[in-house]
């Protein structure tokens, strides 16, 4: 049975005012999908996720989600989305864990729905499936960088999404936490079937996880399947992003780059 695409974007193209910050952009990530995203500072990534999310809407082309203009795309709750957390988390806020993860519900129950039994059971679930069970009646300020993005991503598990966005999550965290972090990425994504599109600058350490990268500088240099990143010349890489850039390796497990 043949996968069906997730994400398609399809001759898209933005501009703010006079500037144009994509072009063209032709992209599908299909259902099972672990994607990295690479691509330098104001390559337009950022612009690209906010396309996705439904917070832009394009120049001109078609975003698409679960086959459906994204303009009439009503299922939200669909899509998960962690952000780089550590560099604007207020570790002082006073809530716990439970309530972090619960907030995540909003999509899918609505904002004054009253709790049920239902909701705690999703909440337990969405935390023993990143291992952070035993941590629900903690506050969430007490906790590790590490530990407080496993919350978050609980936090975007728990209105069971069928496509994960993870815009640079690990900014901040240690290289321990990092590969523990990825490792559970890839958990979710082989054994829970989660599509995952990673923004990412660690695509060294996280290559033995992904199945297709995608190259962005304004537009979209090459999108494919990993082994065919790896292919791809130094020379050729460095013309799309403007300066000299470190391809990705095979390298043993937890070996530091």
């Amino acid at each position: 049975m043949a996968k069906q695409p997730l994400i398609e974007l399809q001759d898209v193209s933005f501009q703010y005012e006079y500037t144009n910050v994509l072009n063209n952009i032709s992209l599908e990530i299909n259902e099972g999908d672990f994607l990295a995203l690479l691509g330098p500072n104001g390559s337009g990534k950022s612009t690209m996720l906010k396309l996705i999310l439904g917070l832009l809407k394009p120049s001109s082309g078609q975003v698409k989600l679960f086959g459906q203009d994204a303009s009439k795309f009503n299922h939200r709750e669909w899509i998960g989305y962690v952000s780089q957390k550590s560099n604007s988390f207020n570790s002082g806020f006073p809530a716990t864990v439970r309530e972090v993860v619960a907030s995540g519900l909003v999509k899918k129950l609505g904002l004054f729905k009253r709790k049920s039994k239902n909701e705690e059971k999703l909440v337990v679930e969405a935390l023993q499936s990143v291992g952070m069970e035993d941590f629900i009646n903690r506050n969430i300020g007490e906790l590790s960088g590490g530990q407080q993005q496993r919350v978050f991503i609980a936090r975007a598990l728990v209105a069971e999404p069928k496509l994960l966005i993870l815009d640079e999550p690990t900014v901040g965290i240690d290289y321990e936490n990092v590969q523990s972090f990825y490792n559970l990425m890839a958990h979710l994504n082989k054994r829970h079937d989660m599509t995952l599109m990673l923004v990412t600058h660690d695509v060294d350490i996280v290559s033995s996880k992904i199945s297709h990268v995608a190259c962005l500088n304004k537009t979209i240099h090459f999108h494919g399947f990993k082994d065919e990143y790896m292919n791809l010349s130094k020379d050729q890489l460095n013309e799309w992003y403007g300066y000299s850039v470190r391809k990705i390796h095979n390298h043993k497990e937890g070996e530091q780059c």
